[in-house]
């Protein structure tokens, strides 16, 4: 019961958080090791467990996904299944006991990434940088999703800078772009996981159905809150996880 319990409030939450601003794997991950996964076999049920929200919001922005700057959309697209798999399989060949070791430095990242989100995205709006040429814009992408694939947290503001760095400008379809991104290299890192048996199918079948509620839910709520104050709270929880994982 405290198995079900557990992943099925941190899924929910996860998703809503996702459908609003992102940060859902500060919860997820660290309720996967707390119940007792290996860090590298929850990295990889969370990633399966999110793909459900993922896809479900790439459907609503369908009609705003489209290609901007110097690369099309198929393009990009096969750039980041390309680099899921890298990801995916640089996980897999990572020992155990170095992945245990990266873990607070990775959440560490991930929560200064999504702490600094505005900030970024400012930065690279207001120093006009992009949009680049397709060599460093096929290498930007490949980058990021390759990062995606090894470990989900902050990826979201990884994607929606790079996007603004290699030339897109429309945010609504830059959202819909970073999450179809995250769904294809989600689904392409979950088939290795899944191939190399890291997934824990029971815990990954309740985070999905819980993830899916929660980001209907968060769409539906997302109005109702500020930003600003959710943002200081995600970064609060990524900052727990943090120290906790480092004290352990």
């Amino acid at each position: 019961m405290l198995f079900f319990v557990t992943l099925t409030v941190a899924g929910i939450l996860a998703g809503a958080l996702n459908a609003i601003a992102g940060g859902g794997t500060f919860l997820t991950f660290p309720a996967l090791v707390w119940l007792g996964l290996p860090p590298i076999m929850a990295n990889a049920t969370a990633t399966i467990g999110a793909l459900p929200g993922y896809a479900s919001s790439a459907w609503g922005y369908r009609a705003d996904v489209g290609a901007e700057g110097a690369l099309g959309l198929r393009a990009i697209i096969g750039l980041g299944a390309l680099g899921g798999l890298l990801g995916a399989g640089l996980l897999l060949v990572t020992p155990g006991a170095v992945f245990d070791g990266l873990v607070p430095w990775l959440l560490l990242v991930a929560t200064l990434l999504f702490a600094a989100g505005p900030r970024i995205l400012n930065f690279v709006r207001a120093r006009g940088i992009g949009p680049a040429g397709p060599v460093l814009s096929g290498a930007a992408v490949l980058a990021v999703s390759t990062y995606g694939g090894y470990f989900n947290g902050g990826l979201g503001i990884l994607l929606l800078a790079m996007l603004g760095m290699i030339g897109f400008v429309n945010l609504h379809g830059m959202n819909g772009l970073k999450v179809l991104l995250s769904a294809v290299l989600s689904l392409v890192s979950a088939v290795a996981y899944a191939a190399a048996g890291l997934i824990d199918w029971r815990a990954a079948l309740i985070m999905a159905v819980a993830t899916t509620i929660g980001g209907y839910l968060g769409a539906r709520g997302a109005k109702l809150i500020r930003m600003d104050h959710l943002r200081i709270g995600i970064t609060g929880v990524g900052l727990v996880m943090t120290v906790l994982f480092f004290a352990l």
